[in-house]
């Protein structure tokens, strides 16, 4: 059974920075992708940025140039450096873990909550 949990989320003030940790455990296979997405209120829920087993990143444009994505090789654990906050960018940030092998299918976490003050 595939567990993922997402941690690093918190109250900043726009201009800041915040580190997401994601942790996908309980299988030795490597995700092929991993991914962050944010929930705001009243919105529906968007990628933010994913990173394939072969580190090829994909960002929305919304958070090009300020937040990047990075990943362990070897093992399921996801970053997200996220840079020059803003609070359009507040909401609950999700990670997703997708297996094509072993435990197929999408995991995600419950989500770690970021909120940006003006």
């Amino acid at each position: 059974q595939v567990q993922v949990v997402e941690s690093g989320g918190g109250l900043v003030q726009a201009g800041g920075s915040l580190r997401l940790s994601c942790s996908a455990s309980g299988t030795l296979i490597g995700a092929k992708t991993m991914g962050w997405y944010r929930q705001a209120p009243g919105k529906q829920r968007e990628l933010v940025a994913s990173i394939t087993n072969d580190n090829t990143a994909n960002y929305a444009d919304f958070v090009k140039g300020r937040f990047f994505v990075s990943r362990l090789p070897f093992k399921n654990t996801l970053f997200l450096q996220m840079n020059s906050l803003q609070p359009e960018d507040t909401g609950r940030y999700s990670c997703n873990a997708q297996f094509i092998a072993g435990p197929r299918g999408d995991y995600w976490g419950k989500g770690t909550l970021v909120t940006v003050s003006s």
